[in-house]
């Protein structure tokens, strides 16, 4: 055990001291910890920081879903938005960077629930810190209190998807304007999959607790209703499985700030659409083309186009940017770029647009890194990161979002 001074937070959330990484700390904080090489783990606050405030979940240091909740709001905003400016620095970019839009408590309508058998029955909850042990939860300040009131429910689900022992399930759960859409990944496969028994026990289940949907890995186990979302002006009937945002009022900020960027423009291509969550919004400016590699996705953005009216022209395809890019000779007629890849980035895409002529481009991302390293490839071809508005979509976690709007 040893008394260590932090100096500084580390992209995860840990506190740095003396080249080692200790998780819960804050910068300026004295602490003892255990060590084992270079991590540490906290044994005691020997001087608090000034920062540090009482974590609102009784959850936190044993759930690994949140990293933060000990760190006061305002310097740990201040902290993204300064991650962002640190990737940008390593490419030698420099730009406004807006005050983070900070998403509010209870207000995640996504969550991924680990459920795990034995002799105590079936519990639910997320990962704990650093392990892969169960950290049942019964309370989550982060998520929609109807998705917390769904966890006993979510709890009984759960059991007829454990009936071989290898199965892990989790349940992939979303909140919709219809009800709770759960698709459940993890079931043992290879010895056959699960029994019709086990089917009919979860569909009573799904039932009981009104559930909208109910599908294991996209095949459907049980429906009521049709889960949907309002995208804008459009109602969307989600795919199995589907992406979301995970937080509604983060995904608003992405939108206006996106749509503010586009206006003006009469031809707008969406790239990495989904199932539209900025073309509905970008068709009241201009005619889009969507596109992205789930034609579930594409399947469901075709079909709301006709539940909005007033929109400019909406087409819609299925294609992989990343082994097939929208050329630059494919984009000779548009105006402005909408994308918002994956943590991966869009490199080859961002080539595509950098040799195009296309006046401004929107860039979503939710990886700092890979936002700089095509940045850098759209400033080289021409273009100028004007302004960068961090989101802090996923609260008191180190993960970080940003919206970057680039022009020639």
């Amino acid at each position: 055990m040893r008394e260590l001074r932090i100096e500084a937070v580390g992209a995860q959330g840990d506190g740095l001291a003396q080249g080692a990484f200790i998780p819960l700390t804050l910068p300026g904080e004295r602490v003892t910890a255990q060590m084992s090489g270079s991590r540490g783990e906290l044994i005691d606050v020997l001087e608090a920081s000034a920062d540090r405030v009482t974590p609102p979940c009784p959850h936190f240091g044993v759930c690994g879903g949140c990293a933060l909740q000990h760190w006061a709001i305002e310097p740990y905003l201040d902290w993204k938005r300064e991650q962002i400016r640190i990737q940008l620095g390593r490419e030698g970019l420099e730009t406004e960077i807006l005050p983070t839009f900070a998403s509010p408590p209870a207000s995640r309508r996504r969550m991924a629930l680990h459920a795990r058998g034995g002799k105590g029955g079936v519990k639910l909850g997320f990962k704990e810190r650093r392990s892969w042990n169960l950290a049942q939860i019964e309370v989550c300040p982060v998520s929609n209190p109807r998705l917390v009131a769904a966890f006993p429910a979510l709890t009984r689900l759960a059991g007829p998807f454990m009936e071989h022992p290898k199965s892990a399930p989790t349940l992939h759960v979303t909140l919709t304007a219809t009800g709770l859409d759960i698709d459940i990944t993890g079931v043992e496969a290879k010895s056959g999959g699960l029994s019709a028994d086990a089917r009919v026990r979860a569909a009573m289940i799904a039932g009981e607790a009104d559930f909208a949907r109910v599908t294991l890995a996209g095949e459907m186990i049980y429906m009521a209703r049709q889960p949907m979302v309002k995208l804008g002006p459009a109602v969307v009937a989600l795919p199995a499985g589907s992406f979301l945002q995970a937080v509604p009022q983060a995904e608003r900020a992405m939108v206006e700030f996106a749509v503010e960027a586009a206006r003006g423009a009469s031809r707008i291509v969406d790239l990495y659409s989904g199932v539209g969550t900025f073309t509905f919004r970008l068709a009241e400016i201009g005619a889009v083309h969507a596109a992205d590699s789930s034609a579930p996705a594409i399947a469901a953005l075709r079909g709301a186009v006709g539940t909005a009216t007033g929109l400019k022209a909406i087409t819609a395809e299925a294609r992989d940017l990343t082994r097939r890019p929208v050329l630059s000779s494919e984009l000779k007629k548009v105006d402005v770029a909408v994308i918002d890849p994956p943590r991966a980035g869009a490199l080859e895409q961002s080539v595509e647009i950098g040799l195009s002529k296309v006046a401004r481009v929107v860039s979503v991302s939710c990886n700092p890194l890979t936002f700089a390293r095509d940045a850098k490839v759209l400033i080289d071809a021409g273009f100028r990161l004007e302004r960068v508005l961090p989101v802090d979509q996923f609260l008191w976690s180190p993960h970080i979002e940003l919206v970057g709007v680039f022009s020639r």
